[in-house]
């Protein structure tokens, strides 16, 4: 089966890159997850929009990745979340919270996808989270959850 990928699939290949799998993974597990489309006349046309979106966030190469790995380092970055009694949270932090805080701390775009968080966050307080830039580049961020005002 011909498809399309839509996002990143580790083993696999990158948004935009046309690959050939085995039928049932990509009729049961790709294209129902939004990870793959089938590859089409009119879907190859969608390929140049995918290309342009991926490299807004694309990062050029491990120079350019560890500058930003620097940058990451040195930010001081605050998540206000919603929280009840002793501090704990209602719910946890996600990755797409992390990438919020980010850029509002005037960090680069990142993609929620390369966020690693160090399991659940739950409580306020401070934690580190690992941000993959790059194949082998890692930025470690020092996250402070406070209590919503």
């Amino acid at each position: 089966m011909k498809l399309i990928l839509t996002h990143e699939v580790d083993g696999l290949g990158q948004p935009g890159d046309v690959v050939e799998v085995r039928d049932g993974y990509g009729r049961n597990f790709l294209v129902p997850r939004g990870d793959a489309i089938v590859s089409t006349k009119g879907a190859e046309k969608q390929i140049a929009q995918i290309k342009r979106a991926q490299e807004v966030r694309h990062v050029r190469d491990v120079g350019h990745a560890q500058e930003i790995a620097a940058s990451l380092k040195s930010l001081s970055v605050t998540l206000e979340a919603r929280t009840g009694e002793g501090g704990r949270l209602f719910g946890s932090v996600t990755a797409a919270d992390v990438v919020n805080a980010v850029k509002a701390a005037g960090g680069p775009i990142l993609d929620k996808r390369r966020v690693e968080l160090p399991g659940h966050i739950k409580a306020t307080g401070k934690h580190e989270v690992v941000i993959k830039v790059h194949d082998g580049v890692d930025a470690k961020v020092n996250l402070n959850v406070v209590a919503a005002q």
